[in-house]
């Protein structure tokens, strides 16, 4: 009988132990989830010019981002693709919002569909879409400005350019100017194709988009 009771005792100490292991844990991880409540994390639904065409995805200026933002709380996901239109980043988005649960959406698109000189009401409804899908799960939304050749005719032009601002002002979202406004004018940072940033403008994209974005996400 005695043997029995102390045994009976070390394990009910055992279990003590373990009890005041979990609370402490649990603590310590409440006081973090206090000091960060809420990590923020970026995805980056793009093409080419965010997926580092001609370039390795660690030197592209989205890795570079997310270098600088390491520190901070802030992660960003990647999910841009070479040639992707707004169709197919529809169809995309849900399955990306399901797979990475963002608290940011980053749509940079647009570029391609002008290029191939989509209509534009259908890359407005496809962004709209987007917008659509993203604000019924409370993900905040920022969009980029985007530009294409002037030789695609001047009325064709403003209207692409003037589909970004009216998604913008009609849905509250931010608009962030266009990241190769003042490098595609330097042929020294652009690759051949005149067309994708190069290596040289990779830091300088992430540091433009680091000073855009941080009003939005802070």
């Amino acid at each position: 009988m005695h043997l029995w009771f102390k045994r009976d005792r070390i394990r009910l100490f055992n279990v003590g132990l373990i009890v005041i292991l979990l609370l402490s844990i649990s603590d310590h991880l409440q006081a973090q989830q206090v000091d960060n409540p809420q990590a923020v994390k970026i995805l980056i639904l793009g093409d080419s010019l965010s997926a580092a065409y001609g370039l390795t995805q660690e030197q592209g200026w989205v890795s570079l981002l997310q270098n600088a933002w390491q520190n901070h709380g802030i992660n960003v996901v990647n999910a841009a693709i070479s040639g992707e239109t707004t169709d197919g980043a529809l169809a995309r988005l849900p399955r990306l919002l399901e797979q990475h649960t963002p608290t940011h959406l980053y749509i940079e698109l647009g570029g391609n569909d002008g290029l191939q000189g989509h209509p534009v009401k259908k890359m407005r409804d496809n962004i709209q879409g987007m917008i659509d899908i993203a604000q019924q799960q409370g993900i905040t939304i920022i969009l980029q400005q985007m530009q294409i050749p002037t030789n695609y005719g001047r009325r064709y032009n403003q209207m692409f350019t003037g589909m970004f601002t009216d998604l913008s002002e009609q849905n509250d979202i931010p608009l962030i100017p266009f990241f190769l406004q003042d490098i595609a004018l330097d042929k020294s940072l652009m690759q051949k194709d005149g067309i994708h940033p190069n290596l040289q403008a990779q830091p300088m994209i992430a540091d433009y988009m680091q000073q855009q974005l941080e009003p939005w996400i802070q």
